[in-house]
């Protein structure tokens, strides 16, 4: 693991920031961490003005949260696309499928495999339907927001492997802002709803 510009996917933020930490020769190291809640455009304006503070010697920036929202990614987009001279910026968050393809196509991407055994789904993407829907939304009617995410995030990497739906950017963008939603509060049944629906919607005939 390297102190080079790059998005780091894990769930075990903590770990991942003091493994950087240990990689530290002469670098200074700067964090902007958000670890109960989603990045804000507050702390990428944060972000932003410590970039552009001088410097001589090489800052690694770490931003670490649950979410990026694309909001925050956009308003990065510009300092991460031309760094000031010595930064570096490393992305550190749990899910991949958040990642816009313009931050994807400036920064590698590194994802630290991890031993959990991850349980099965309990539904088929590539053949999903109205009726398949609903019978998921039945059996997760008392899923809490913590198990709903981890749920959002599996229902948004089998979509993409399947290789059946029309996943433009905005429908990517849909992840996150499942995420988002589920962070603020929104009822888990709800969110898992609209994006199921979302989802369907965007099946190849």
């Amino acid at each position: 693991m390297k102190l080079t510009s790059q998005v780091i996917v894990t769930s075990k933020i903590e770990e991942t920031i003091a493994m950087l930490e240990a990689q530290r020769t002469h670098e200074r190291i700067v964090k902007v961490l958000e670890e109960e809640k989603s990045f804000s455009v507050d702390d990428a304006k944060e972000v932003i003005a410590k970039a552009y503070m001088a410097s001589e010697e090489t800052t690694v920036i770490i931003l670490s949260a649950k979410v990026f929202s694309p909001i925050v990614q956009n308003k990065l987009l510009k300092v991460i696309e031309e760094p000031p001279k010595n930064k570096e910026f490393i992305l550190i968050t749990q899910s991949k499928s958040t990642i816009l393809d313009t931050i994807r196509s400036r920064l590698p991407i590194t994802v630290l495999s991890e031993t959990r055994e991850e349980e099965v789904l309990g539904l088929e993407l590539s053949t999903l339907s109205l009726s398949s829907v609903y019978e998921f939304i039945q059996t997760h009617k008392r899923t809490n927001a913590k198990e709903m995410t981890m749920i959002v995030e599996r229902i948004a990497k089998e979509a993409m492997t399947s290789g059946r739906y029309n996943l433009d950017e905005k429908t990517l963008t849909l992840f996150s802002d499942c995420f988002v939603a589920l962070d603020m509060g929104s009822p888990p049944q709800f969110v898992l709803n609209a994006l199921l629906l979302k989802l369907l919607a965007r099946k190849k005939r």
